[in-house]
């Protein structure tokens, strides 16, 4: 009987070390789990206020007397080099297998950057001619297209949930185009660039959706690394490029010839108007600093998603900050628009879970194995 507690007594003790360490291997997942959340929940911060912040002051600077189009684009990319010292902080090595071409680099940001150019003007053209309530549920529509181009580009699966988001989405869209005739922006009051303006701004969703997803496969299969450096590099150098076209933009348009004029005219003056135009590059940034974060730590899809979380915030500021109105079709385009949205975001909780059970199910098979070894 000794004999045989003693033996008991071993074969527990040869048990404890091993139960430490497994307690430990599940304690510190769900520490970088937490990390991982905390990290993302910050970025979505940058992403919506910097976002909700840009759309506002965007509007403003037209309301306020601004008019130059080009101007208004070149301030989405012009604020780059506040970016800059991220190059340094989170450089990286890469060996020369790894690396691309720098013929195809340099094609690669171009024709972002080109694409941005475009994209940009159209959102200008958007914010100059609607009012911001209206604006910010027509970006709405990102998702919809979103889905269309990562279904054909990165191979997205459609499921009832997402298809149930693009069946609201596009109804919110068609309740705002047929409801151009009840509102008019100040100073503007033509249906002809309410059209020009709801047009713009549904293309240029539909541009910045692709421009994502042309980003997310150039990481799989141009760039092949999917580190902060290269996602930074991302944002710099096509946004350098962006600057550029809206500078030849401005001087080709002549709107330079009137900058000084409009600057002097506007009606909160000319450090206020400065100060605007400053402050929509700083918070645009901001917003693209959450946007390239949210695309590291996550996907282009998720921080797609995320950015749409604006949509709800924006028409409220509007209401209270620049007196938009808020009427009955407005409001009804409002609630499908988040309906959609949650819908979509609903269906990343499952696919999340899905993954996380997998993983599970994996870790707890390999310690089964170790145990029986």
């Amino acid at each position: 009987m000794e004999a045989e507690r003693e033996l008991q007594q071993t074969r527990v003790n040869d048990r404890e070390p091993n139960s430490a360490p497994n307690q430990n291997q599940w304690r510190l997942p769900k520490l970088k789990h937490y990390k991982w959340w905390l990290r993302v929940t910050i970025y979505i911060v940058f992403l919506v206020a910097g976002q909700s912040t840009a759309t506002l002051i965007g509007r403003l600077y037209f309301d306020k007397g601004g008019n130059s189009k080009w101007m208004a684009t070149f301030v989405q990319s012009a604020g780059f080099p506040i970016l800059l010292p991220l190059v340094f902080l989170f450089s990286s090595s890469t060996t020369k297998s790894t690396r691309p071409k720098l013929s195809t680099l340099v094609f690669l940001y171009a024709a972002f950057g080109l694409l941005l150019t475009g994209d940009n003007l159209m959102y200008s053209y958007g914010l100059l001619y609607l009012p911001v309530s209206t604006y910010s549920l027509l970006c709405a529509t990102q998702l919809a297209f979103n889905a269309i181009f990562s279904f054909f580009l990165n191979s997205q699966k459609f499921t009832s949930f997402i298809l149930n988001s693009l069946f609201l989405l596009t109804i919110s869209a068609s309740l705002l185009a047929v409801n151009s005739d009840s509102e008019t922006t100040p100073g503007i009051g033509s249906r002809g660039k309410y059209i020009i303006g709801f047009l713009c701004t549904l293309g240029a969703s539909a541009t910045y959706s692709m421009y994502l997803s042309l980003v997310q496969l150039s990481f799989e299969k141009v760039i092949k690394r999917e580190t902060f450096s290269a996602v930074v590099d991302m944002q710099i150098y096509p946004s350098f490029v962006a600057t550029c076209g809206c500078v030849v933009g401005l001087f080709a348009s002549g709107e330079w010839k009137d900058l000084s004029k409009e600057m002097r005219d506007y009606d909160e003056g000319s450090v206020s108007y400065l100060m605007t135009l400053i402050w929509t590059a700083i918070t645009w940034q901001i917003s693209s600093v959450g946007l390239l974060a949210l695309i590291f730590e996550v996907s282009s899809l998720f921080s797609n998603v995320i950015s749409t979380l604006a949509l709800p915030v924006v028409p409220i500021l509007a209401v209270i900050f620049l007196h938009d109105k808020m009427d009955g079709v407005k409001v009804m385009a409002m609630l499908l628009a988040i309906w959609g949205f949650l819908s979509y975001i609903y269906q990343h909780y499952l696919d999340d879970s899905k993954s996380h059970k997998n993983e599970s199910k994996a870790s707890q098979l390999s310690g089964d194995s170790i145990e029986i070894c």
